[in-house]
């Protein structure tokens, strides 16, 4: 696939079903994730993957966390089914060093950048992945149960699978209303 026309008709398509990427494919997906930019070469990603039973123990985390808010047992239940929309789940966390020259929010962006590069890696090699965030990126318990420390922060859920369909055409937009020159 063409990396220019992979960048411009970029979609998110949520039906993912098996098989999810292995081997070399899902090694593929990480070394991208890993070439994301790194200001002071800090490495400041971290990628638990989960599938098979661990997509359980995903989903455990996330419901334990939604009957600590007090949510309603249909939270609950969402929370609980939220890991097997696809095969595999990557939460990506963003593992802040303390740096002079690089502070927490540019760590944040990088394993932001480092999401979308593991994206694309799927794509490129015929899987879909999407992108999800959301309250459980904030939450304490879930914070705890990944491990966070300081100003880690994870930010977000990359779910990776075989395309249950095909996507929709890309919506074309307005240059000009993004685009200013100074």
């Amino acid at each position: 696939m063409d990396a220019l026309d992979l960048l411009l008709n970029r979609r998110s398509i949520a039906k993912l079903s098996d098989p999810a990427p292995e081997g070399v494919a899902l090694e593929n997906i990480i070394k991208a994730g890993l070439r994301a930019p790194d200001h002071a070469g800090l490495t400041p990603w971290r990628f638990v993957l989960a599938q098979g039973e661990g997509r359980q123990k995903l989903a455990n985390i996330l419901s334990e966390a939604a009957t600590l808010a007090g949510s309603e047992q249909a939270v609950i239940e969402k929370a609980q089914k939220a890991p097997f929309r696809a095969p595999l789940v990557i939460t990506v966390i963003a593992k802040v060093t303390p740096h002079e020259k690089v502070p927490a929010i540019e760590q944040h962006l990088s394993a932001g950048c480092a999401v979308q590069a593991m994206q694309m890696a799927a794509v490129a090699q015929g899987f879909q992945a999407f992108w999800r965030s959301g309250k459980w990126m904030f939450d304490d318990h879930v914070g705890k149960a990944f491990e966070l420390e300081g100003e880690d922060q994870i930010v977000g859920f990359l779910y990776v699978g075989t395309p249950g369909c095909t996507p929709m055409k890309v919506p074309e937009r307005e240059l000009g209303k993004f685009v200013h020159f100074l």
